[in-house]
């Protein structure tokens, strides 16, 4: 994705009217599940009527806990800010980072939500983005990370390279659909372990070869995950899995 197509997305970005869900104040006790539905993101079990992912009861599973609590989270793939939106109203005081390669679809605003237009896949995009926010190289800085984006294998490992250092303490990386590559052979782009192997050798604490993981970081997974949990959705193909740092 290069400069002049970015700074296109960003022009519609601003240009484009916004739902300010700030006035919707009626929807703050809802349950995830009904937040998910509300805003129409695949994350919900049904939407309109149609059977969905059904991620909502995992994600409640393990970060319930951040509900009442000032929590960074950073989303990897926004598209139209639905599930950005749901996560604002439920984690009342939590700050949303959004990223997408195309943010011209983003169609709601929250003080609580910011909203980049990077390409995750390019590096010196990152950095860019990171020094926006006033992250530097060894700041823990985001409680939860969730990947919902390409779904490309490479992307997925290249993200996790440089988004779980500023993963603080007790958070959570998470990766949905990360079966996608195994499900869609367009999707599975590098001959690199995909997300279910590696899962595995960090469990072992095996290394392994990869032109994308650096064996210092895989040494750093072995020591900082304290716990993988994977779980199916509703569909054949929904996955999502859980890396909790120590």
């Amino acid at each position: 994705m290069n400069f002049l197509s970015l700074l296109k997305r960003k022009f519609y970005y601003l240009l484009s009217p916004k739902i300010n869900i700030d006035k919707q104040k009626n929807l703050s006790n809802y349950s995830l599940e009904y937040l998910f539905s509300f805003y129409k993101t695949d994350k919900a079990s049904f939407i309109n009527n149609k059977k969905s992912h059904g991620y909502a009861k995992h994600y409640l599973k393990y970060l319930n806990k951040f509900k009442n609590k000032k929590i960074n989270i950073l989303e990897i793939g926004s598209f139209s800010g639905a599930s950005a939106a749901a996560f604002s109203k439920f984690f009342k005081k939590a700050k949303i980072f959004c990223v997408d390669v195309n943010i011209k679809n983003f169609k709601y605003y929250s003080k609580n939500i910011k909203v980049y237009g990077i390409d995750v896949s390019k590096k010196v995009h990152v950095i860019k983005f990171l020094k926006k926010i006033n992250i530097n190289k060894n700041k823990k800085f985001f409680d939860i990370i969730i990947d919902d984006g390409s779904h490309k294998l490479k992307d997925m490992l290249f993200g996790l390279q440089i988004f779980f250092d500023h993963l603080k303490t007790n958070g959570f990386y998470i990766i949905e659909d990360y079966k996608f590559p195994n499900y869609f052979s367009h999707l599975n782009d590098s001959s690199e372990l995909t997300i279910d192997q590696l899962s595995k050798n960090i469990l072992t604490k095996k290394l392994f070869k990869s032109k994308i993981l650096e064996k210092k970081f895989q040494i750093k997974m072995f020591n900082e995950i304290k716990k993988i949990y994977r779980h199916k959705g509703n569909l054949k193909i929904s996955d999502i899995i859980f890396f909790k740092k120590k």
